[in-house]
């Protein structure tokens, strides 16, 4: 069972990073943290033309129903593979 510090630490080191993960992971990373620190999507969908929005929404909604519990599990495991292929910055 994680922790709200074990969370509240890694989520402050996955802003260090060496590079940049690709988009899918990033988009991963926000559905996670979103389901972890809100719950459930509770926002309206951005409008077709809002990508970036969009992607976002779309990556929280579809952890609709996972624990927020479950969801920060989750989150540091995703971070913690980041971290270990992209290393922090000194």
């Amino acid at each position: 069972m994680a922790t709200q510090d074990e969370f509240s630490k890694t989520a402050e080191d996955i802003k260090h990073l060496n590079s940049t993960p690709a988009d899918n992971d990033l988009l991963e990373l926000y559905g996670l943290y979103k389901q972890a620190t809100v719950g459930d999507c509770n926002t309206d969908k951005p409008g077709f033309l809002d990508f970036k929005g969009k992607a976002k929404w779309e990556a929280w909604n579809k952890l609709k129903g996972k624990s927020t519990a479950d969801a920060m599990v989750d989150y540091i495991g995703k971070a913690k593979s980041l971290i270990e292929i992209h290393g922090l910055k000194a």
